[in-house]
């Protein structure tokens, strides 16, 4: 065996013992994957993978994700070894309170973490993103002799991640695309935690791919590396085409009794079963050794990035001494902030204005700031017409159109879901995607790592309520609000009208470290004028606010808070109450999650303790007895709806002002 041959042998049983190790002291986690597929992953890290240690965010990196986020001690292990701010203490402290190495990757608390995985599929999706923005940005950015722009996204995936529907669906979209430069590494050991795959699969992987648009290869032993760099290598040789490379490997190797079993999936491997796989393998038996040679190796791997960074920021100096401009566009976008002055484009609604659907003020939000936000980039999972997500003076993002800014995901939710994470993660755009809100459901748990990763991504949610009418029970939402509403780091806003919808996508594209969603209607909404309402130009940035305040200061008998085009029943209701001499005030409360952050005193000034509380939304009361107390019924939706025109079935489950005012009335004769 030559020196070289023993060198890399030597560093791959470093990632596996170090992993195993680990392992090991918590009681906790996977140590199959990481010793099956070390080689593998060792061959990418230190020939192809093109990083800083010292710089994890450096902008031209290529981007790792480890999908397959149950093997994160992989992960961990390469970024010790190779310099990055990990110690081996926290190595040792694997799954640990307060460590930086939890049991899945997370995006923000590990340096050079790429994206949040562990749910499987969700970082093939994500790195598809990530090459699309990679493209879009190369494509507005690049210049001839100026490659700034110019990264590879890669991924390391399991038989699991290709199980997935998420996964399914955005490499089909990926494959259209042709995103030449995703490269992903399939760690094919034919078990998952059941046992061997073949109870469950036996599809032909690569086969799928190949209908898919990818290009695919096969490499028969995953231990082979440099049969491992040769397909590496002719992946990044393939422009025009995504590929897959499925690795053979065998999960938990080098283990006597455990290799290619499901015990090695996700279990310690066990004292002595781990002391038996370093008298197979020759290793010492002192815990957590890294021998200073393969230290050395993978330091100097990690040295390297430097040198190429500082190739790049040469050319990132040539490119702003003659490209002054775009240079400074570049460094804004890389930053995520919004050109000055962007929101003087937003329109602003009046009184002689008529009633529209806020799905429709939405879409012309979205086409003003994308006038002047150009990394604004998004669309819908194939109802684009209906969200109004459409950028009007822009093309489609194609295989052929790298300009494009509109983006057609089919019907695809949560692949769309996936797919804006990873653009969030990538940088230097700004996504957003549609679908009616009832398919919100096809994406939670996309959302959900969005909310976790503090992503700000936007989702336009239209056709919000039982107004969506004819459709039926399968297509209005009952329960999606309180749904979203209970996932933490999303804001949640529902705006009553133009205006708020204004407000509402002002706050969306400000955010930078939490997702919005944006609940819009597909039935009329009146506009609530500055002129009569003059609380509405400020009121959303509190989350709650009273819009229509009672006639007579400082004495209340009821306060109706409302949500949507629920809004306007309750103004009408009011209107009713107070000429029966009664004193009624009337809260909009577009984000809850807004309203929870302030102080309580501002809180307690508009939901006034000791004042009954009438609650009027479409959608699932859960939740609102927090605010209106035991004993007060809300007007909500706690069952399924009906087929029926939008106006008629509203109005057969109470939502217009004659409801709300009789419910008023039955609340206040009960405490009298």
């Amino acid at each position: 065996m030559s020196t070289t041959r023993n060198i890399d042998e030597l560093c791959i049983n470093t990632i596996r013992f170090l992993s195993a190790d680990a392992v090991q002291k918590a009681n906790s986690g996977h140590p199959g994957l990481p010793m099956g597929a070390a080689a593998a992953a060792y061959t990418l890290w230190t020939r192809f993978l093109k990083f800083n240690p010292s710089d994890p965010k450096w902008f031209d990196r290529d981007r790792f994700v480890l999908s397959a986020g149950h093997g994160s001690m992989l992960l961990y292990s390469l970024l010790h070894l190779t310099g990055y701010d990990l110690s081996l203490d926290e190595i040792k402290n694997f799954r640990q309170w307060g460590s930086r190495t939890p049991g899945h990757p997370e995006y923000g608390m590990t340096p050079g973490v790429e994206a949040t995985t562990g749910p499987l599929g969700q970082g093939i999706g994500n790195a598809v993103g990530m090459a699309l923005a990679e493209t879009w940005l190369a494509e507005r950015f690049n210049r001839p002799k100026f490659n700034l722009v110019d990264h590879y996204t890669y991924v390391l995936c399991s038989d699991g991640d290709l199980m997935e529907g998420v996964a399914s669906e955005a490499s089909s979209l990926a494959g259209h695309l042709k995103l030449g430069k995703l490269i992903v590494l399939y760690d094919s050991n034919r078990i998952s935690i059941d046992g061997p795959t073949d109870l469950s699969f036996s599809e032909k992987v690569r086969m799928r791919f190949d209908a898919y648009g990818w290009h695919t290869q096969d490499v028969a032993d995953g231990n082979d590396i440099d049969a491992v760099a040769e397909a590496i290598q002719n992946a990044r040789n393939e422009k025009s085409r995504p590929s897959l490379i499925e690795v053979h490997t065998h999960i938990g190797f080098g283990s006597p009794n455990k290799q290619d079993k499901a015990s090695a999936h996700g279990e310690p491997l066990g004292e002595e079963e781990l002391e038996l796989t370093r008298e197979k393998l020759g290793w010492p038996k002192e815990r957590f050794h890294i021998p200073d040679e393969a230290l050395a190796k993978f330091r100097k791997c990690g040295e390297k990035g430097i040198d190429r960074q500082q190739e790049w920021n040469s050319l990132y100096q040539r490119y702003k001494s003659e490209l002054s401009e775009d240079a400074k566009e570049f460094q804004r976008v890389v930053s995520g902030e919004l050109p000055n002055g962007w929101d003087n484009r937003l329109p602003v609604f009046g009184k002689n204005d008529g009633p529209e659907a806020t799905r429709n003020i939405s879409g012309k939000c979205l086409n003003a700031a994308a006038g002047v936000i150009p990394e604004l980039i998004g669309g819908s999972a194939d109802l684009a017409p209906s969200n109004k997500t459409l950028i009007k003076d822009s093309t489609d993002f194609s295989g052929t159109d790298r300009k494009g800014r509109n983006l057609r995901f089919g019907v695809r939710e949560h692949g769309m879901g996936a797919i804006l994470n990873g653009m969030a993660y990538h940088g230097g755009v700004r996504p957003y995607g549609g679908t009616f809100l009832i398919f919100s459901d096809y994406m939670k748990p996309s959302i959900r790592l969005a909310g976790l990763s503090h992503l700000p991504v936007i989702y336009v949610f239209t056709h919000d309520s039982l107004g969506v009418g004819e459709d039926g029970p399968t297509h209005q939402p009952v329960e999606q609000l309180v749904g979203l509403r209970s996932i933490p780091n999303l804001a949640v806003i529902r705006p009553a009208d133009a205006n708020e919808t204004v407000l509402a996508w002002k706050a969306a594209l400000e955010a930078k470290d939490h997702p919005t969603a944006l609940i819009l209607s597909r039935q009329n909404l009146p506009v609530l004028d500055f002129e009569n309402y003059p609380e509405v130009r400020n009121g959303l940035n509190k989350g709650g606010y009273v819009v229509s305040e009672a006639k007579t200061a400082g004495t209340f008998d009821l306060i109706i808070a409302a949500s949507g085009s629920e809004v306007h029943p309750a103004i009408e209701a009011k209107k009713k109450l107070e000429g029966e001499g009664l004193s009624v005030r009337v809260v909009s409360f577009p984000c809850r999650e807004v309203f929870e952050k302030q102080s309580q005193e501002y809180k307690e000034s508009v939901f006034i303790p000791g004042v009954l509380i009438l609650a009027v939304e479409a959608g699932s009361s859960i939740g609102w007895k927090s605010y209106v107390g035991a004993g007060v019924e809300c007007i909500g939706v706690d069952r399924f709806g009906a087929s029926a025109p939008g106006k008629s079935v509203l109005e057969k489950y109470g939502f217009n002002s004659e409801n709300a005012y009789n419910t008023a009335k039955e609340i206040l004769k009960q405490i009298t």
